[in-house]
């Protein structure tokens, strides 16, 4: 899989909820520690286009290193 489909829920008026796209989030690995991190692209803005997910670091942990060039 490439990448995943980002959805919001919607209530529809025949009380189902359907889901709408709104981007797709992509799989990455970090080229110099292999840490994976995942980029959310937005299908229109909201103030921003891009987003990264990281999983959670120890308390006192560094900064995520999946930014920038090491993409």
């Amino acid at each position: 899989m490439t990448h995943y489909n980002v959805t919001v829920p919607i209530k529809g008026k025949d009380a189902r909820t359907h889901y709408r796209r709104v981007g797709a989030m992509f799989v990455n690995h970090n080229r110099n520690t292999g840490e994976v991190y995942y980029t959310i692209k937005l299908d229109f803005p909201v103030g921003t286009t891009e987003m990264l997910a990281f999983p959670p670091r120890a308390e006192g942990g560094e900064a995520p290193a999946g930014g920038g060039e090491d993409r």
